[in-house]
């Protein structure tokens, strides 16, 4: 009988130790799922003390994996509105007037991007080879079809293929690499064609920037990040084929340069963009 009891004791006290464990566990994940709303809207994790982007919604848990991309409060201006965008990617915006808020105005579009899947750079512009390649050692990628080495982060790929299907679209030289995904190496040797040793230091003194329309900095090339690719475009139907499919043309004067943003064309003016027509180029802008 004794020995029953001790076992029946036993067996109490595991279960409730059990208990105790789902149920501090069970507190832990309601912290962690907790989510505060701003007044204009906006959804703030609980451990966060900047707000992330706002929705068009009446749902409150709307995240970027819904169908709906998020919106920044259209109660802002548009320069705002970018940047609450950005202030969700990066962990610290840059101050206006420095070299990184002159390359976020130039190359900063792909921080619009709400798919889940994309991945930025933690930074505007990339420090060196090793960080470069650090970085895109993490990207999921895809190829391109009908090329033999023209990547781009796998999601890009797919828009880019896409608007293939629908109309023939050609890399610029047709080679692939150098047209798509590029090195820190690649970045570097296209600035030394273009600019020299004093360029660099021009554009950050804000006297130098329609450089940025034909060459970035290096580590500065959204080519680094796998979202950006260079075509030859002969039709107006090819550009709307690209555009429904998330590319769009986001540095001025860069012609053959085409930004996978993944957003339709009616969201951008909604995330701040703006429309600028130049020599018959639809370019869209950020708005800093």
């Amino acid at each position: 009988m004794k020995r029953i009891l001790r076992k029946a004791a036993f067996f109490a006290i595991v279960v409730f130790i059990a208990f105790t464990l789902v149920a501090s566990n069970g507190i832990t994940q309601r912290k962690l799922a907790t989510i505060a709303q701003t007044p204009n809207g906006c959804l703030m994790l609980s451990s966060s003390r900047v707000p992330t982007t706002c929705t068009n919604n009446s749902n409150p848990l709307s995240s970027p994996s819904s169908v709906s991309p998020l919106l920044p409060d259209l109660k802002l201006p548009e320069d705002k509105r970018f940047l609450a965008i950005v202030a969700s990617k990066l962990p610290t915006i840059p101050q206006p007037g420095s070299l990184e808020y002159i390359l976020l105005n130039a190359y900063g579009a792909v921080f619009a991007n709400q798919q889940p899947e994309i991945k930025l750079p933690q930074k505007v512009i990339l420090a060196s080879s090793q960080e470069t390649s650090s970085f895109q050692a993490t990207l999921t990628m895809g190829k391109v079809d009908g090329t033999s080495n023209c990547l781009l982060q796998k999601a890009a790929a797919e828009g880019l293929n896409q608007a293939k299907a629908l109309t023939g679209i050609s890399l610029r030289s047709g080679y692939g690499a150098s047209d798509c995904t590029r090195s820190f190496e690649t970045n570097l040797r296209f600035w030394r064609k273009y600019a020299n040793n004093q360029t660099l230091d021009q554009v950050r003194q804000g006297k130098e920037t329609k450089i940025l329309g034909i060459v970035a900095p290096p580590g500065a090339s959204q080519h680094l990040w796998g979202l950006a690719v260079d075509l030859s475009l002969s039709s107006q139907s090819q550009r709307q084929a690209l555009n429904r499919n998330g590319w769009f043309q986001t540095v001025e004067n860069d012609v053959p340069h085409w930004t996978y943003v993944g957003l339709t064309e009616d969201k951008l003016p909604l995330f701040g963009f703006k429309n600028k027509v130049v020599r018959g180029i639809t370019y869209w802008l950020t708005p800093l």
